[in-house]
């Protein structure tokens, strides 16, 4: 499993690795560059999903199917 990811802020273009909790989604991100509050784009869980080079931990369970919330 991978725990880093780059988010970049759609507005500025600011990117910067991040670790991403284990067991959870991440809702909000407040950029460094120009202080933007990120959210989910519509049909995603997180912003690592929307933002992030690499998308959550969760959703990379998910995919490798080995999700255990059947």
């Amino acid at each position: 499993m991978i725990l880093q990811s780059v988010i970049t802020c759609p507005k500025c273009g600011t990117a910067k690795m991040e670790t991403m909790p284990i067991d959870a989604c991440q809702y909000f991100y407040e950029c460094t560059g120009c202080g933007a509050k990120l959210r989910p784009m519509d049909g995603d869980c997180c912003v690592f999903c929307s933002f992030g080079s690499v998308p959550c931990p969760p959703k990379q369970t998910e995919r490798a199917g080995s999700c255990c919330t059947k």
